[in-house]
């Protein structure tokens, strides 16, 4: 039986969350997109309200992002970017059990595509923003506000686009927070949450075989098909090499002091996978990957085609992404061709530092008995595009969640899902975060 929640009881960051996913900012990738100019548009008049000046900012007809300056108290501070997405990848809502894109409330939760990724975050931060301006407050140090459009096609409508054509918009600013860490997980009992401070490099290729074009009824050797069918095999079963980076090697310990092992006895592997399904998701922080996700070949049922095509999405540890190309030539083959489709860098900071002390700070505040580590994202955010000009990035949109919530499963998947109460305390812990970084 599903528990309703009544329009009363929702708080504003709820709402707000809830008004977002309500507009479908579905991103295909490669410039195939619903218009993140609606939700812009609310975003900037939710910010005009508070007395901010926000400016939109289309890269294409309806591809917008928003940009806002918070003034600080303390203006010899170098400024915090404070960003999100406002873009969302596809729904089948065949394969839910809800409109993706209705924003219901059910069982304590926002469900939507979103909800997770990252609409959530956006009104994290759009109410904490809130909650100290309608105070007569304003945060520690100046605030760049920041709702990119096309986060999920790698930025390039959106914060690569700012970056490169209007960098003087994040002039003064030195550190980044946003998406893909702050969330708890549970470790046998134990609450840690983790705050992002890498990211995996990004090299999303296309494999193309050439061959021959011949009748299908053919005896016939030379197939670009079969040719790159073998490349995509070896590629996708190639078995990467554990390889851990400092941020890994520190999480990998700091499991091992929370279950009482051992990490030169235990294999990291297996001390991750001992966090259940969010292990899963932190397992490929751990090695590079290389996962085919696109094939293209042939127009006939009687017609060998003389070339085929595969999509590859390449992820590497931050040190190893330029040498990563050279190692996925040698596993397909030198006949087979690589394009570059999309390229962009790996990030990796230590887990230090007054941003550091002053998330974890905020966390412990709200959840005194908590643990907090560091991790290593096997995706990407837009802290890629930010690093270009020297802003450090991490990922902390902070969320108090069940311990049976396999929320990083959310990321992308079906029936996407936040519980109301953790957005709630997300709200919280940011308003901190600004009254005292």
């Amino acid at each position: 039986m599903s528990i309703e929640t009544s329009e009363q009881e929702l708080s504003e960051t709820v709402r707000i969350a809830r008004d977002l996913i309500r507009f479908d900012t579905t991103n295909r990738g490669g410039g195939d997109a619903e218009p993140e100019r609606p939700a812009a548009d609310y975003v900037a008049a939710y910010l005009s309200e508070l007395g901010l000046e926000p400016e939109i900012f289309e890269s294409a007809p309806g591809r917008a992002s928003v940009i806002a300056r918070v003034p600080g108290t303390d203006p010899e501070l170098p400024a915090l970017v404070l960003h999100g997405h406002l873009d969302v990848v596809p729904a089948d809502p065949e394969n839910w059990s809800v409109d993706p894109f209705a924003g219901t409330i059910r069982d304590g939760m926002l469900w939507g595509r979103g909800a997770v990724d990252m609409k959530d975050m956006d009104a994290m931060i759009l109410t904490a923003v809130a909650e100290l301006l309608r105070a007569g407050e304003r945060p520690r140090r100046e605030v760049i506000l920041a709702f990119f459009a096309d986060e999920e096609n790698g930025g390039v409508y959106g914060a690569q686009y700012l970056v490169q054509q209007h960098p003087e918009l994040f002039a003064g600013a030195a550190t980044a927070v946003s998406e893909v860490g702050g969330y708890s997980i549970d470790v046998e009992g134990t609450r840690a949450y983790l705050i992002q401070t890498g990211e995996k490099s990004l090299d999303w290729i296309r494999l193309r075989a050439r061959g021959t074009a011949a009748h299908g009824s053919r005896v016939w050797s030379d197939n670009a098909v079969t040719r790159l069918a073998e490349a995509i095999a070896a590629l996708g079963r190639h078995e990467w090499p554990l390889l851990l980076c400092d941020t890994t090697r520190e999480l990998v310990d700091a499991i091992a002091a929370i279950l009482g092992e051992d990490p030169t006895e235990v294999a990291p592997e297996e001390l991750v996978l001992r966090l259940g399904k969010t292990g899963g998701f932190i397992q490929a922080s751990l090695r590079n990957t290389s996962n085919p996700t696109v094939l293209s070949a042939g127009y006939k049922h009687n017609v060998i085609p003389d070339t085929a095509e595969a999509l590859v999405d390449v992820r590497a540890i931050p040190a190893e992404q330029e040498g990563i190309l050279a190692e996925v030539q040698r596993i397909v083959g030198d006949d087979i061709e690589i394009e570059i489709v999309h390229s962009d860098i790996g990030l990796e900071v230590p887990f230090s530092g007054e941003l550091i002390e002053a998330m974890t700070a905020s966390l412990l505040r709200e959840d005194p008995e908590a643990r907090v580590l560091p991790y290593l994202l096997s995706g990407g955010t837009d802290n890629k595009s930010l690093a270009r000009l020297g802003i450090t990035g991490y990922g902390f949109a902070p969320l108090r969640l069940p311990a049976d919530l396999d929320f990083p499963g959310m990321f992308h998947g079906v029936d996407e899902r936040v519980p109301l109460d953790a957005l709630d305390f997300g709200h919280r812990v940011l308003v901190d975060l600004l009254r005292t970084y």
